[in-house]
């Protein structure tokens, strides 16, 4: 009896043992297996777009002023831009139209024929800091204001942003700018009625600048400064816009015209109040993105003082699938701040619907940006 259970105990070690010999075995396969895939991720990387891309816009920027008077907000005016730091953040590529200079002193300050209409900013160069908190990855300095204190003004502007890693476009001697991320092309292009800024007027010469960029980018954004000033003119009038006598273009025409050649989203600005969007050819416009953060100098009041942060939603050759207005307001105490009441969105949306009474575009309570694809 002794012995069977002996010879019962030994049989049970070497079924035990050989079990243990296969399983090591399967699991030496079984890591082997995860080796080979692992080696194959690291050593033969693959560059994927990605499907969507968020791209954000907001309006005017001109963050105080040392000129001609000291009006430049507290602490460096690094509180403008904190309570949307996130929102402006949270996407691919973050757009602003910068108005006035970076200069801490000096400079050739511009002169007008009516003194009433001449504002001249000067904002110091350490104020770039807040573009970059903000998350900022290009401007425009195509509009009225980035000439305001001469060459000098220019060329400090310019400098400063490219130390701070920030791209701009809409200067003569810097028409546009091409970037990439995540395996992406972006190219800006902007365009003003101004000195020394690629001319809005020159609708040809503006269509081949967009042709030349869409042929070596995946996305083409565009910057207009264009169209009157104020309340008065919130409106877009589909014709050519004539404010103190100067041609602010026909916005509505250079826009259409611009996407027909290439230009995927078209952000505008320099009526100092929002307008109307538009989405042509599953390409969007915006019109007009009003006063975004703009410390003294600039009336904030009413309307003048409501912007949208556009956020879009596009495929990776700029077809929009949908957008979003995130609403503000500024005051000169708070600076930018997302506005409970929605005001620009039930503006964005009155407007719309006024404007364009065609379209297509559904824009909800909550700032939702859809429509409907021909």
């Amino acid at each position: 009896m002794d012995l069977m259970r002996f010879i019962i105990l030994l049989s049970l070690i070497c079924y035990s043992l050989t079990s243990y010999a296969q399983d090591q075995d399967s699991l030496r396969q079984y890591q082997d297996t995860l080796s080979v895939s692992s080696d194959t991720i690291i050593t033969q990387p693959v560059s994927i777009k990605p499907d969507t891309l968020t791209i954000i816009g907001v309006g005017d920027i001109m963050m105080g002023t040392n000129y001609p008077e000291n009006r430049l907000p507290p602490n460096n005016g690094d509180f403008l831009m904190r309570n949307v730091e996130s929102v402006l953040r949270n996407a691919d590529v973050t757009f602003g139209n910068l108005e006035g200079t970076l200069l801490d002193e000096g400079g050739k300050p511009k002169t007008c024929n009516d003194p009433k209409v001449c504002y001249a900013f000067r904002s110091p160069v350490r104020y770039v800091k807040n573009l970059v908190n903000a998350g900022f990855d290009m401007v425009s300095l195509a509009n009225n204001h980035a000439g305001d204190m001469g060459d000098p003004g220019r060329k400090s502007t310019m400098e400063t942003l490219e130390h701070a890693g920030i791209l701009h476009a809409g200067q003569l001697n810097q028409k546009t700018v091409i970037f990439e991320k995540d395996s992406i092309k972006y190219g800006l292009v902007a365009f003003a009625p101004n000195t020394n800024c690629v001319p809005l007027n020159d609708l040809e010469g503006a269509k081949k600048l967009v042709a030349g960029l869409d042929s070596l980018v995946d996305i083409v954004i565009v910057s207009f400064h264009g169209g009157a000033e104020g309340a008065k003119f919130e409106s877009v009038p589909r014709t050519t816009e004539v404010y103190y006598g100067e041609n602010r273009g026909d916005v509505y025409k250079f826009s259409h015209e611009l996407i027909d050649v290439g230009a995927d989203i078209i952000f505008g600005h320099g009526p100092h109040v929002t307008r109307a969007i538009e989405v042509y050819k599953e390409r969007f416009i915006a019109y007009s993105l009003g006063n975004f953060c703009t410390y003294r100098g600039i009336s904030i009041s009413g309307v003048n003082g409501i912007a949208p942060i556009i956020k879009l939603y596009t495929d990776k050759t700029g077809k929009l699938f949908k957008g979003e207005i995130i609403p503000t307001y500024q005051t000169y105490e708070s600076g930018v701040k997302i506005d409970p009441g929605k005001q620009v969105i039930r503006k964005i949306q009155e407007l719309t619907k006024k404007d364009f009474p065609e379209t297509t575009i559904q824009i909800d309570d909550n700032g939702l940006i859809t429509y409907l694809a021909y």
